[in-house]
């Protein structure tokens, strides 16, 4: 029973990993900030039609809390797809698989800021070694290799911290379904994606895809709204609940696994020192996971607060788990 829960979370990081590339070839038809809109289109009516048939209409409402829902769909569902499509465009897909795999641990980061809840040193330590194996891979071990880093760097590393704000903002609804939060904030984002492509549309800054064009990446598109947003988040919840979320987070270290695959299969090579890097970093951040695992020891009968990673609340590769 346990090995056929474990498959849920399994499909979910397999269908992330193989998201990258997957949007990756899109690109080459459809600006960034357009194919972002179209799938978010398209995924957060998928999501709203499920919140209805569950929780009914009245789950709709944001109960005042709109100005809150807005900033965090925002960050999490704007800002981390956005980059990351963006990202795609200057960095290649196996490297920004990598910098999707430190999310959660980035969350727990986070908490730490805002709640004061401090990660064990072995944590951060893990962290660092995580962070040296990106660089490894992005660099090929060479210090000339450090201007790769770049524009696609720079924008996972916006686009990981604004998922882990979101993330941790789930901890704030914990009145709410995993599903009413993913959908509104998804509602929330999809608006802000569509204010952002309108304008750059008009300024020019990109061009409004053509029919054409939309067709070209249907298949894409069908792959990353139906499999990567919709039926991988599903499978992703209920392996949460079966499993537990401390088991599930494990999963997560997968995602540039299956990535770095689809990479080979379509014919690239990677280099020893590549390969070095990104076994240093799912090492790592697997570690990192089994720290966070682990009970810390108590020394007194009043529980020590350990880190720990946000409740599952969304739809992406960085769907990470609570508390």
């Amino acid at each position: 029973m346990r090995s056929r829960s474990a498959a849920l979370p399994l499909f979910a990081v397999l269908s992330w990993g193989v998201m990258f590339p997957v949007l990756a070839s899109a690109l080459t038809r459809v600006d960034a900030l357009n194919l972002t809109t179209a799938r978010y289109v398209l995924a957060t009516a998928v999501l709203v039609a499920l919140l209805l048939a569950r929780e009914g209409v009245t789950a709709l409402t944001a109960q005042r809390r709109g100005v809150e829902v807005m900033l965090l769909g925002a960050l999490g569902f704007a800002g981390f797809n956005t980059l990351t499509n963006l990202a795609l465009g200057h960095a290649a897909p196996q490297q920004i698989a990598l910098f999707a795999a430190t999310v959660p641990v980035v969350t727990q980061l986070v908490r730490w800021a805002r709640d004061g809840v401090r990660p064990r040193p072995a944590l951060l330590g893990l962290s660092l070694v995580a962070l040296v194996g990106v660089g490894l891979v992005i660099t090929r071990g060479r210090l000339d290799g450090l201007g790769e880093f770049g524009l696609g760097g720079l924008l996972m590393v916006g686009a990981v911290l604004g998922w882990a704000f979101y993330t941790h903002g789930a901890t704030r609804f914990p009145e709410w379904s995993p599903l009413r939060y993913t959908a509104l904030t998804a509602v929330a984002g999809t608006i802000a994606m569509l204010a952002a492509s309108a304008a750059a549309d008009l300024t020019g800054v990109q061009h409004a895809p053509h029919a054409a064009d939309l067709v070209a990446v249907a298949p894409q598109l069908a792959y990353a709204v139906l499999v990567a947003a919709v039926v991988a988040v599903l499978a992703w919840n209920t392996g949460v609940r079966r499993l537990g979320a401390a088991d599930a987070a494990l999963f997560m270290n997968l995602v540039p696994v299956a990535t770095f695959a689809v990479q080979i299969l379509r014919g690239y090579r990677p280099g020893a020192v590549e390969l070095v890097g990104a076994g240093l970093t799912v090492a790592a951040l697997v570690a990192a996971n089994l720290v966070t695992r682990t009970p810390a020891r108590r020394a007194t009968a009043t529980p020590v607060p350990t880190a720990v990673v946000d409740r599952p609340a969304v739809v992406e590769p960085v769907a990470v788990v609570g508390r």
